[in-house]
Formats: structure tokens, sequence, C-alpha cells
């Protein structure tokens, strides 16, 4: 079950009690303080649209899995430096080093065990979106129970048209889970960007707002009144849906990442993309 594994992740990573309520140097790449029950975390790239590197996944896993540990922790809220972009997926750079199967298995796992842990954290967390929330940043909003959004969003797994490469079970059953089959079909087949007033329609967002700093005013808000509920019925709510999810999620896929991780046209979609050209796609 990920539960266990997101578990055994925590342990051999020695999570530090500072997790939970340290202020982070505002030149890292996680910034994350705790002031009156609420978790800050922000994605501090905004230069590269807050693209994720592994160790900032990492980091928002540490934080996620200290939460469980902090009872005056109430509420988290997840957002992105600058008004450009929530987060703009997994740094691309990374994946050029992916030369075997069991790289591309590695990092599925690996992010099934982050946002496992995110999903999985006791306290209410929020996505706070602003612009583009892409790949691996739209993965990580759709695993917080709120989502609100600016009403510049961009939405979406734009892998089809980009990459090459695929969803793992558990990325497509949150999707599922939110907007059905059928919407998650058609916004990965055509490989298009939802924008807000779509993603409020179709029940990804529960508002949208007019721009970014109202945005981060009605984050505080809903954090605010998430504090003053009992947490023991948010924490009850959030861990039966979860298992509701993972038990349709039970399915095998290492063949499928596997085949298209490993395929020449993952390579290609990975240079023409760092190019900045359209792929040569060939099916193999």
């Amino acid at each position: 079950m990920l539960y266990l594994h997101f578990l055994q992740y925590l342990s051999s990573r020695q999570v530090s009690a500072m997790a939970s309520d340290a202020i982070i140097d505002e030149t890292s790449e996680i910034l994350y303080d705790v002031q009156d029950g609420i978790g800050r975390i922000v994605l501090n790239r905004p230069q590269a649209r807050n693209a994720l590197t592994f160790e900032m996944y990492d980091r928002i896993a540490d934080i996620c899995g200290a939460a469980n540990d902090n009872p005056d922790l109430r509420a988290i809220i997840f957002s992105g430096a600058g008004d450009k972009a929530f987060a703009a997926g997994t740094d691309i750079s990374k994946f050029r080093d992916f030369t075997t199967p069991q790289h591309a298995l590695d990092y599925e796992k690996r992010m099934d065990v982050v946002l496992g842990t995110i999903e999985s954290c006791n306290v209410p967390t929020i996505a706070a979106i602003t612009g583009a929330c892409t790949g691996g940043g739209a993965a990580i909003a759709a695993c917080c129970d709120l989502r609100i959004a600016s009403a510049d969003l961009k939405f979406g797994f734009p892998i089809a048209r980009t990459l090459g490469n695929c969803l793992s079970a558990g990325n497509l059953s949150r999707l599922v889970a939110l907007i059905g089959a059928g919407r998650t079909k058609d916004l990965l087949f055509t490989a298009r960007l939802a924008g807000a007033e779509e993603a409020l329609a179709i029940g990804l967002l529960s508002e949208v707002l007019p721009h970014a700093g109202a945005v981060r005013e009605r984050a505080d808000e809903l954090a605010q009144s998430l504090v003053g509920h009992a947490p023991l019925t948010l924490q009850a709510t959030k861990r039966t849906l979860q298992r509701l999810r993972e038990r349709a999620a039970d399915v095998e896929d290492a063949d499928l990442i596997t085949l298209c991780y490993m395929s020449e046209d993952f390579r290609e979609g990975l240079e023409a993309f760092l190019a900045k050209r359209k792929p040569d796609w060939k099916g193999r």
C-alpha cells in the first residue's frame, strides 16, 4: 500500500522536527513558515516558473510528513513565488540522466511516495494557484484538499505534445477522482491547458479569484476557517476519501511507465523541449 511506502520513505529520510516550524532562508527553493497554526509552503524558483527539482519534492515531503507530529498545525497553504506560475512541472533537465527502465520506475515511485505524503498529511491543505500549474505542479495541486486559482490559470499535463512520457496509476486516479475519467482523457489526449472557468465548471477548483493578490487573501481566509474546525473530523474525512481512491488505483503500471520513458519518442520529446522545437514523434 502507498501509505506504508510513504511511512518507510519518511523514516529513511529521518525527518527533522525543524521541518514543521522553521522559516527557511529566502534563497531556498522551498520557503516554509508557520504562524498562528497555518503553514505556508512557497515554491521558490520564479526564474524557472517554479519548476520543481527532486530536492524540492523531497523537502515538501519532509514538511508534510513532519506536520503529522505537530498538533498545533491546523492548515497548510501551497503557493508559487511570483504571479506567473504555481509550478511548471518537474525541471525537465533532470530527465537527461534516465537511461535504464529502473531510472523511470524509481522516478515514478518517488513521485508517488512524495505525492502520497502530501495527500496523506493529517493537516488540511490548500493550493493557492496563480498562472501556470502544469505537470508536477498540477499533480501537487491535485493532492491538495482545496484548490483556488486566479483567473489566468492554465492547468494540465501536456505531455502528449511535449515529453511523451505518462502519468502513474496514482496520478491518474487522483484526476479521475476529481474530474472523472472522461474529462481526464480529454485533458491528456488533447494535451491542452484548462483555463480557470473550465476548471471551476468541471469541479477541479472551488473558487476563481480575479488576480494573484486575491488568491493569497482568500487562501488565508480559508486556512483561518480550517483552524477553527474539528481536526479529527477533517482528518477522518481525508483518510477515508484517500483509502477509497487508493483502492481504485491498486493496479500495475510498471510496464507502461517503462514503455514511455525508455522510448525513442521520450528522448526526442526531451531534447525537443530543451531545444524549444516541435518533437518528431515515431511511436517507438
